[in-house]
């Protein structure tokens, strides 16, 4: 087996260490672009990521804010004169939903504000808290809803316009599944947990709409309980969201990360060290909002220079950020391989 030292050219002086990074650059982008062409055109230039991604969760949750009031408007007036209580389910999670945007536009908000002495790694961690809200509301109305439905069980009462009715649950699964489709794919683009859960939420609130015109077709047909039983379906619905939202959510809040994205953070840095003398030996991974921050301990030939292993960590940093545009900082250690072995025995 090679000695690694031996693949360092001139490591002890500052010519050497620029060297061995246009070296490495070279026999990287020789055998990586190959895999990863299509990933060198991000760019990073004067315009902060952390911007572009709060700018896009800002306009994803204005707009979604739109459809659903516009929804939950015309559904209010069918309400007035039907008395669903399916569609009363469906109205108060349309609005509900609408009110997530508060405190999730207030979290990319801040997320765009200069961190502080106080705060250092910045304002990130309030959408996670916006995600927590959104959860809230989530199971609120999922409690309200199953209420409601075990009521008009024990009191039916007669449903009048079922063909408005009907009407308002179409428009209200459009709606819903619009500004489902819109979250979601904004949310992921741009990692956040939150704006995906109120994607889901969105979504879920789409299947209400479709029970309620169930109900509507129930109750046309000749069976009063169908509008009660659609409400209490629409609750167990709501409750696996609920579920579902949670584990994303408090996963983030505990500084959980997903292991596809470890794995995706290791594939790129054992291509960023390619060619050089370098063993990764920890990776660690946390989202603080839509944004990932990572460390990684590079072990080095012992006899390498300081200059050099610095050359090779920010080498490492540009190549990770070229890669992956979600990544706000990246700490690299680098130790020699006696000290390495030392602290893992």
């Amino acid at each position: 087996m090679p000695n690694p030292a031996s693949q360092v050219p001139d490591s002890d002086t500052i010519e050497g260490a620029i060297a061995l990074v246009t070296t490495i650059d070279r026999d990287h982008h020789h055998g990586h672009d190959h895999h990863h062409g299509h990933e060198h055109s991000h760019t990073h230039g004067a315009v902060d990521p952390e911007i572009v991604a709060s700018e896009r969760g800002l306009w994803a949750v204005k707009w979604s804010f739109v459809g659903l009031l516009i929804t939950a408007i015309a559904q209010a007036v069918v309400f007035a004169l039907s008395g669903s209580v399916a569609l009363m389910a469906d109205l108060i999670h349309n609005v509900g939903d609408a009110m997530t945007s508060v405190p999730l536009g207030v979290a990319f908000l801040l997320a765009r504000a200069k961190p502080s002495p106080r705060f250092a790694y910045g304002y990130g961690r309030a959408e996670d808290l916006a995600g927590v809200a959104i959860v809230a509301v989530i199971f609120l109305s999922a409690l309200i809803t199953g209420y409601e439905s075990i009521e008009r069980l024990r009191h039916p009462q007669p449903l009048a316009h079922l063909g408005a009715l009907a009407v308002a649950a179409v428009i209200g699964f459009i709606g819903n599944e619009v500004v489902a489709l819109f979250r979601l794919r904004v949310g992921r683009a741009i990692n956040s947990a939150a704006l995906v859960a109120d994607g889901l939420h969105a979504r879920a609130d789409g299947l209400v709409s479709l029970a309620v015109l169930v109900s509507a077709l129930g109750v046309g047909l000749g069976y009063p309980w169908a509008d009660p039983v659609m409400g209490l379906v629409i609750t167990l619905v709501l409750l696996r969201v609920v579920w579902q939202s949670t584990q994303t959510v408090f996963t983030r809040l505990l500084d959980g990360v997903e292991p596809e994205m470890v794995d995706r953070l290791r594939h790129e840095i054992a291509h960023g060290v390619e060619g050089a003398a370098a063993t990764v030996t920890q990776v660690k991974a946390r989202w603080l909002g839509h944004r990932l921050y990572g460390e990684v301990n590079l072990a080095v030939a012992p006899g390498l220079s300081v200059a050099a292993g610095d050359a090779i960590a920010s080498h490492l940093r540009t190549h990770l950020h070229q890669q992956l545009p979600y990544l706000a900082e990246v700490t690299i250690q680098v130790q020699p391989q006696e000290s390495t072995a030392l602290a893992l025995n």
